[in-house]
């Protein structure tokens, strides 16, 4: 399996459990990695023969926008359904970040990983 990743995607959205944050937009830095086969892309030079990952990117963007979700375990949870659907991905791992979330720290989140990987 070949890795096609993005890294450091910049998503602003609502999201949180505390009432300030319900009314606030927050960053959130988002990691993907999208196993696939490149081989087909590799032979035909073809878009379409491959995940196009400024689609995904653009997807990703449109639906994090879209919601309101509490947890970021519902939104990476959400994300990675979404995209295995829509773009038939057969294994994700994605990372999800909230920079300046406490107080101590640089930066929290999740990692989610879904399918097979082969």
């Amino acid at each position: 399996m070949d890795i096609i990743f993005i890294r450091e995607l910049h998503i602003t959205t609502i999201i949180g459990t505390y009432l300030w944050e319900r009314d606030t937009y927050q960053i959130l830095l988002i990691d993907l990695e999208l196993g696939t086969d490149t081989i087909p892309a590799s032979i035909t030079d073809k878009l379409e023969d491959t995940i196009d990952y400024q689609a995904v990117a653009r997807r990703v963007k449109e639906f994090a926008v879209s919601t309101m979700f509490r947890l970021l375990e519902t939104l990476a949870e959400r994300i990675v359904e979404m995209l295995r659907l829509e773009f038939s991905i057969p294994w994700i791992r994605l990372t999800l970040r909230k920079p300046d979330a406490v107080p101590c720290a640089y930066e929290v989140g999740i990692t989610i990983e879904r399918g097979k990987r082969s």
